[in-house]
């Protein structure tokens, strides 16, 4: 995730939206919100929107699954071991359980397993009513400099 640092600092951050936008410029196309970032959990949030949606008012399991990657992302980044510069995802599965035709949806994301190379993060897609609108298991890759 370009200019991912910005993730891990010793600083209180007060605009983790603002810094999400910043490192995924797609979270800003979507209109996601960050709830909560730390090394433990990643939430996300994106309302509904006309825009986001596909035939009958569904919205886009596109949508649900950039979520999903874009929380398990700054999770994995989170648990970063030292000498890491980042993360990429390698593999994503996607189980959609239902439609969310209003309201916001959230994503949370936490690890399942932080090695040398890889991460792996689990994220629930949630509706208003805290219904399991998703499931989404991804493996990230640990990147190192290259010498």
């Amino acid at each position: 995730m370009a200019g991912a640092s910005r993730w891990r600092h010793d600083g209180p951050v007060t605009d983790i939206t603002g810094v999400l936008h910043e490192t995924m410029p797609l979270c800003a196309t979507l209109g996601a919100r960050a709830l909560a970032m730390g090394r433990e959990e990643v939430v996300l949030a994106v309302d509904w929107a006309p825009g986001l949606c596909t035939s009958g008012g569904l919205l886009h399991g596109g949508v649900l699954m950039a979520l999903a990657d874009a929380a398990g992302g700054a999770c994995a980044h989170a648990n970063l071991p030292e000498g890491a510069t980042g993360t990429s995802t390698i593999e994503s599965k996607t189980n959609f359980l239902r439609a969310v035709r209003a309201g916001s949806l959230t994503a949370a994301a936490r690890p399942l397993h932080v090695g040398s190379t890889t991460i792996v993060v689990e994220t629930e897609l949630r509706d208003d009513d805290g219904r399991l609108v998703g499931k989404v298991t991804q493996t990230q890759a640990v990147l190192r400099p290259r010498t």
